[in-house]
């Protein structure tokens, strides 16, 4: 009997031991890791033409009214990024506005005419002559204080000398109040021709030369409206681009003076802001002075694609 129990006893628990153990539990699997978005570095922002247009000094803000840079900028398609040739940039109006707004990813390229054209005008110095002859590097060095800390590049040429490597590297080219001497001494050395071909060449296709010039009206005489006065005739202007082989686009109003009515006897320096003819004339120049400056055609041509 005890070893009937003992043999049941023995197989119990081999019976117990032949059972499979349930299965452990399976680990809960962990929780996807959240997702960090990882931003792209942000872009340079673009220069804001109003804040480039709020930071010039008082004395050049107040001739916006009759120059007009916002809508006549607007108007040409300038943009930040652009390649920009500015014809006759002078002391530089439209130079210290166009720099911090074209920024660091643009370039502006000043041009002034020909060293021999300045001798036709008859009233420069044998040393401002002289001092032309380095105009190229001065200009950049001078235009080096209107970039401010993240404005465009500044590079210059002179029309007829233009460097090989500039052709096709331009999207507009600005002649604002540059054509009327080009035109008076176009005879003497095809200047006006010339200026315009290099225009020409700099574009890229498809890009834009912008004119805004001292108007005369289209009954006037020719060979007063021949740019010695300062006024040439909207026809011509036209005539002379599309010869260069522009295409015309468009003309906009936005620099229109209608009160300026000059007659054969005129010259457009009568106005502001040089009033030549008024200087010891207190009547005069409140005169010229309520007319303002001059009446403007704005002009928008393309070079072919």
């Amino acid at each position: 009997m005890k070893k009937l129990l003992v043999i049941f006893t023995a197989g119990l628990a081999l019976s117990a031991c032949s059972k499979e153990a349930p299965p452990a539990p399976e680990a809960a699997e962990a929780p996807p890791a959240p997702e960090v978005a990882v931003e792209a570095p942000a872009a340079p922002a673009s220069p804001d033409l109003g804040a480039v247009l709020s930071a010039q000094p008082e004395d050049m803000q107040a001739r916006y009214g009759a120059r007009n840079p916002a809508e006549t900028l607007a108007f040409f398609g300038i943009e930040p990024g652009m390649t920009v040739v500015e014809a006759l940039p002078g002391g530089g109006w439209y130079s210290k506005i166009l720099l911090p707004y074209l920024g660091s990813e643009g370039k502006m390229i000043g041009v002034d005419y020909a060293l021999d054209m300045f001798s036709l005008f008859g009233f420069f110095s044998d040393e401002a002559l002289e001092k032309k002859k380095t105009w190229t590097t001065d200009f950049v060095a001078g235009a080096e204080e209107w970039r401010g800390e993240s404005g465009a590049p500044v590079e210059a040429f002179v029309f007829g000398s233009m460097p090989e490597d500039y052709a096709g590297s331009a999207d507009a080219v600005l002649m604002i109040r540059a054509l009327h001497n080009l035109n008076r001494f176009e005879a003497e050395g095809g200047y006006l021709t010339t200026a315009l071909s290099d225009a020409f060449t700099v574009l890229k296709p498809g890009g834009t030369l912008g004119v805004v010039q001292h108007q005369a009206a289209e009954d006037m005489p020719d060979d007063w409206a021949n740019g010695s006065n300062g006024y040439l005739k909207q026809s011509a202007v036209i005539a002379a681009a599309e010869a260069a082989g522009f295409v015309f686009v468009e003309a906009s109003d936005i620099n229109q003076n209608p009160d300026d009515q000059p007659t054969a006897d005129d010259m457009v320096w009568r106005l502001p802001p040089t009033l030549a003819t008024s200087r010891e004339d207190e009547t005069l120049r409140e005169e010229m002075t309520a007319i303002g400056e001059s009446n403007r055609m704005t002009l928008k041509f393309s070079k072919p694609e």
